[in-house]
């Protein structure tokens, strides 16, 4: 059985007023930063991980390089852990992308798994790269813990993947920064334990 612990990275600029971020380069805030030591001590505290892979982008690197300091492991970059491209949105937030792109906008926050990114990536897109790193980490690790660190997007696909819930559910489930989820997987499937769990961010 493997352990994975899921996490999303710390606070950057773009959360407030919410832009679409995707592949943009964003570092975490000082906000972010202690989101991420919360995380690492909770981490450390509750777990012991063979690995840690992380979306290759910055502010995921980041939450994952002081998640692994204090258990002196590496970080492995994993490009199928890497945010949704929002194409022509990126940057944008949804009332400036709703100026040129209003039906595909609303369709978005409505029916996401029916939307092409106009010059971007689709949800189904996501599903298959995410689907296809939680096999290779699995394979590569089936008695171990480990821990992934990713974005909102490519979270919440890998929690509906491992809950078997269609991708129309997107929005049904939250991912906020640096909160915590736990699946195990084993050969009968995924079963998952924890969902957004942001308790170690309040406490001290």
């Amino acid at each position: 059985m493997t352990t994975i612990v899921l996490t999303r990275h710390g606070h950057v600029s773009w959360l407030e007023p919410v832009r679409f971020r995707g592949l943009a380069e964003l570092k975490l805030t000082d906000a972010g930063v202690a989101q991420a030591e919360a995380t690492a001590r909770r981490i450390s505290a509750d777990w012991q991980p063979g690995a840690i892979y992380a979306s290759p982008l910055g502010r995921s690197l980041r939450t994952a390089q002081i998640i692994a300091e204090p258990l002196r492991l590496p970080v492995q970059p994993m490009d199928s852990l890497i945010d949704i491209d929002y194409g022509a949105w990126q940057g944008l937030t949804a009332d400036e992308a709703r100026e040129r792109w209003p039906a595909e906008v609303d369709r978005w926050f409505r029916r996401p798994d029916l939307v092409q990114i106009p010059g971007g990536e689709t949800l189904q897109a996501v599903l298959v790269r995410a689907a296809q790193a939680l096999r290779a980490i699995i394979g590569r690790h089936p008695d171990q813990t480990v821990v992934l660190v990713g974005h909102d997007s490519v979270n919440r696909v890998i929690l509906l993947h491992a809950l078997e819930m269609a991708l129309a559910r997107y929005w049904q489930l939250g991912q906020d920064p640096c909160a915590i989820n736990r699946i195990e997987a084993s050969a009968e499937g995924f079963v998952v334990h924890a969902m957004n769990d942001t308790g170690h961010l309040r406490e001290g």
